[in-house]
């Protein structure tokens, strides 16, 4: 949940209220998220699902990248515009937790072109060749800096590159953050804003979404 959420839940209904509906596996996977796991608040969400189905569906991408898949919701928005032989990447740490997404990974209609790994994402980036279309990361905000600098040798110009929770519960405007998560956030979105080889965008949606694309 954003602070926006928090101080204006009735806006944040009329938003849910007025747009394109949550396909069925979604609305059972979100439900048992909040049903089993500790942190539940960490799924993307109705809102923001849509707008990665949104984009997704806009760049028909070949090649997506997921960094942070907690339990698929995210995943399964993103693999809602691939092509028709494209594949979506998905990486994760949280052995523990990997029985969900798989589950409804498997009950989706993108089972083949969805492959998870329990494998850490820097160790990823480092070794693979792969360029990417997509890239979204929702994971460990302290590495948020690192992701952006291994991420951008492995983009091309037209691809698009989202981080979430950018705006940080709003700490992001503390001048001399104690909370080393902030301190990163920051730094990311001082990087992306001064690094020429994109162009760029924070959306004020949900905890912030900083919205890049290649030159």
């Amino acid at each position: 949940m954003s602070y926006f959420e928090e101080k204006h839940p009735e806006m944040d209904r009329y938003l849910e209220n007025h747009a394109s509906l949550e396909p069925e596996i979604l609305k059972k996977l979100r439900r048992e998220t909040f049903q089993k796991t500790t942190q539940p608040h960490m799924i993307s969400g109705y809102q923001q699902g849509r707008l990665l189905s949104i984009i997704s569906k806009m760049l028909s991408p070949k090649n997506i990248l997921e960094i942070g898949t907690f339990t698929g919701y995210a995943t399964l928005c993103l693999a809602d515009g691939l092509s028709d032989d494209g594949k979506i990447t998905t990486l994760d740490v949280n052995e523990d937790l990997a029985y969900l997404p798989k589950k409804y990974f498997a009950e989706s209609k993108f089972s083949s072109q969805i492959d998870f790994k329990i494998q850490d994402a820097k160790e990823f980036l480092k070794n693979t060749d792969e360029i990417f279309d997509l890239v979204f990361i929702d994971a460990d905000k302290e590495n948020y800096a690192e992701y952006f600098r291994l991420i951008k040798p492995k983009t091309k110009s037209g691809s698009v590159v989202l981080f979430d929770n950018v705006l940080w519960y709003g700490k992001v405007l503390d001048e001399n953050p104690k909370q080393k998560s902030t301190q990163i956030i920051k730094e990311l979105n001082d990087l992306v804003a001064q690094d020429e080889d994109f162009d760029n965008l924070i959306l004020p949606l949900r905890d912030g979404v900083n919205f890049l694309r290649r030159k």
